[in-house]
């Protein structure tokens, strides 16, 4: 039997798994009731996951073995949980964003005769997640991983019936989506990044024999040998991998299915973007990095191969980030704009992480900045995407140029959305500044001054979409890109809509209690930010050469020390970087000297930008005329020509055949009992003569 300390990991993802299955059994009861089981099942979970924090402390990592099972050919793969730096950080995050999350929901479902089935997949979406950070091994690991995604699924289209009031997309004539076919294309896109992903953990396994992770850093100097001694084939492993954790984490070329996710209800939008799904990607990334770094940097010769993984990890990080940082400063849909930014920060980590294997001495640098990143941007993430919700509640209207909140009566939430904003937007001392230096810092460290000045770039444009976003909402200004539309609201929606002072008093306290709590926590880590990047830092400075056993002192030349320069220089850069993109922003959208309309109608250029950021640089239409307009075309040929005779050689002539035979046996059935006998004695002898003649030949 396991010891009761080795049990915890195991309880932590197993309980809101096994949560996920009581309110289906409680038919009859509110959705309250059917959702405290899983609040507290939560709660549970992340006791659990801070239970695990004094292990940080501790030398090397535990993995906790539980079963294992035999395979075909000989061998056995074991089933265990790791706790170590990576998962212990990361799990813990991960709990608590989803109990506060999970929080808010219990009023934000109240009422929805769909509950049962909202808290079975949030509860099992839960679970899933805890499961792959905690997996010792790609199987479990991938278990979790299909867990998520198929949850995602549901939860995307969680108001599958399409009801008008719940399209996402516009404003008319600007074509709409529905939420049916957000969460298929969710589904879809990331599925094919889940078979490559399969794929190379298969080759993986085929060559090293074994799936268990820290198994793999042990013999990796062998069995990644083997694979590059067949030319090309290690590349393939790279890309192939690569292709899973930048599909789920919607990253460039794969992006396009997270805005469109923005169709279910927002604690879902907020679990995905803030506390799970799309950071699977960059956990699963940092997980394996070192073996990648190991082939190229350690092993004699070096494995020049293996560069291919970071650099399509670099290199797709950088460009996802400008793809969401400009698209998010013409998009009308509030949860929109927060899933831009959620996709340029989730670039940020995965540039961060692929730097960090392009130089020796900028590996701990990009692997502690891209987890501090993934730290903060999840607490303030969460924070403004139930803000969001809160915002639509009052309004009415998912469209901020709509919304023209009362900022007296929204102070609360005003605030909460400002903090948020401005470390989304890495403004100093807020907590996103410290993580976005850090890989900045990467970036120089790793020489990659290209990727430095994109994302550079980046927070002059996100500090613009955020002054944009809040004077739109709440300075009941112009209507900013100049798409003004109604909104086809529910009815309760539309006797909200418009009387923001009188709503307001009506949003529940267990809805308004998480978003403060965030709010502060990101005052918190804004104020710890310097000591708690060190403390990360030191962890897997200490993980990486002790535990894992890389030579980084031989690898990393001495030098004089040049960080307070460089670290001057960045933030000073950054504080000129945020002034650039904040001043236009307020004169535009807050003070109002400025016409967002007059403007573009001046400048064509500027029209022609518009243009091209608004239809998200069309990649989303090529896509839809590549991959689903054939599709939809093949429908009527193929229901006409393979469907329709399918059904009627089944439904139909199937069917008749028997009806015939039927019918031809009731003519020679007379009942008469020696004409019977006669069937009986002919049918012997035909047996007979088969089984001879069988014989004989």
């Amino acid at each position: 039997m396991l010891p009761y300390s080795s049990v915890l990991p195991w309880l932590c993802w197993l309980l809101p798994i096994a949560a996920s299955l009581v309110p289906l059994g409680m038919r009859g009861s509110s959705a309250k009731a059917k959702g405290l089981p899983v609040v507290a099942s939560t709660f549970l979970s992340m006791v659990l996951a801070l239970s695990l924090l004094p292990a940080l402390s501790g030398p090397g990592y535990s993995d906790l073995q539980a079963f294992w099972f035999s395979l075909p050919g000989g061998g056995s793969v074991g089933m265990g949980m790791l706790v170590d730096p990576l998962s212990i950080i990361i799990v813990n995050i991960v709990a608590f964003l989803c109990f506060l999350i999970m929080v808010y929901s219990v009023k934000y479902v109240e009422g929805d005769p769909s509950a049962g089935r909202y808290w079975f997949l949030m509860s099992l979406f839960v679970g899933g997640m805890l499961l792959l950070i905690l997996a010792d091994n790609f199987i479990l690991f991938f278990i979790g991983w299909k867990l998520v995604g198929l949850c995602s699924y549901g939860l995307i289209g969680y108001y599958y019936n399409d009801e008008r009031e719940h399209w996402i997309g516009g404003p008319a004539p600007h074509a709409f989506q529905k939420p049916s076919r957000a969460g298929l294309k969710a589904l879809l896109v990331t599925t094919f990044g889940d078979v490559a992903l399969l794929a190379s953990i298969i080759i993986i396994y085929i060559y090293s024999g074994t799936f268990n992770f820290m198994e793999l850093y042990q013999t990796s100097s062998t069995w990644v040998a083997q694979i590059a001694q067949t030319p090309g084939l290690l590349s393939a492993v790279c890309l192939l991998f690569v292709a899973g954790p930048l599909a789920k984490s919607a990253q460039f070329p794969f992006q396009e299915w997270l805005p469109d996710a923005m169709a279910g209800p927002t604690p879902v939008s907020a679990l995905i973007h803030a506390a799970t799904m799309v950071k699977a990607g960059v956990y699963i990334v940092a997980r394996v990095l070192p073996i990648f770094f190991l082939a190229y940097w350690v092993m004699t010769p070096r494995l020049s191969e293996a560069l291919i993984f970071f650099y399509a990890i670099a290199i797709s990080g950088a460009i996802t980030i400008l793809l969401g940082a400009t698209q998010a400063m013409v998009a009308l849909e509030l949860k929109k704009v927060l899933a831009y930014s959620t996709i340029s920060a989730i670039g940020y980590m995965m540039l961060s992480l692929g730097v960090s294997g392009l130089s020796p001495s900028s590996l701990v640098e990009g692997l502690y900045s891209g987890v501090f990143h993934l730290i903060n941007h999840g607490v303030y993430k969460a924070a403004l995407f139930l803000c969001a919700g809160i915002a639509i509640h009052v309004s009415g209207s998912i469209y901020v140029n709509e919304m023209r909140l009362s900022s007296k009566s929204m102070r609360r939430v005003l605030v909460f959305m400002v903090i948020g904003g401005l470390a989304l937007a890495g403004a100093p001392p807020f907590s996103g500044f410290w993580s976005k230096e850090g890989i900045l810092m990467s970036c120089l460290e790793s020489g990659q001054y290209v990727l430095f000045a994109v994302a550079s770039l980046s927070v002059i444009l996100t500090i613009f979409s955020v002054i944009r976003v809040l004077g739109m909402m709440f300075c009941n200004g112009s209507s900013g890109a100049g798409y003004v539309a109604p909104r086809f609201a529910s009815p309760t929606e539309q006797e909200s809509k418009g009387h923001g002072d009188n709503v307001h008093s009506a949003v529940p306290a267990l809805m308004l209690l998480p978003c403060g709590v965030l709010a502060a926590l990101t005052v918190l880590l804004s104020c710890v930010g310097p000591w708690l990047g060190g403390s990360i830092r030191q962890t897997f400075d200490a993980y990486l050469i002790d535990t894992l056993g890389l030579p980084l002192a031989s690898l990393v030349p001495t030098h004089a020390p040049q960080g307070l320069p460089i670290s001057l220089i960045l933030s000073v850069s950054s504080v000129v970087m945020i002034a650039i993109g904040a001043l236009p922003a307020y004169r535009i959208y807050v003070q109002h000297k400025w016409c967002a309309e007059d403007l573009l109608a001046r400048h064509r250029s500027l029209q022609a930008i518009h243009r091209l950021l608004w239809n998200r640089y069309y990649i989303d239409a090529v896509c839809n005329k590549v991959f689903v307009g054939w599709t939809l075309a093949m429908r009527s040929p193929i229901a006409k020509h393979i469907e329709g005779a399918m059904d009627a050689a089944i439904n139909v002539g199937v069917p008749s055949l028997i009806g015939a035979a039927s019918r031809g046996l009731r003519r020679i059935q007379t009942g008469i009992l020696s004409v019977n006998i006669i069937y009986f004695v002919a049918t012997v002898v035909a047996l007979l003569l088969i089984t001879i003649f069988a014989g004989v030949l």
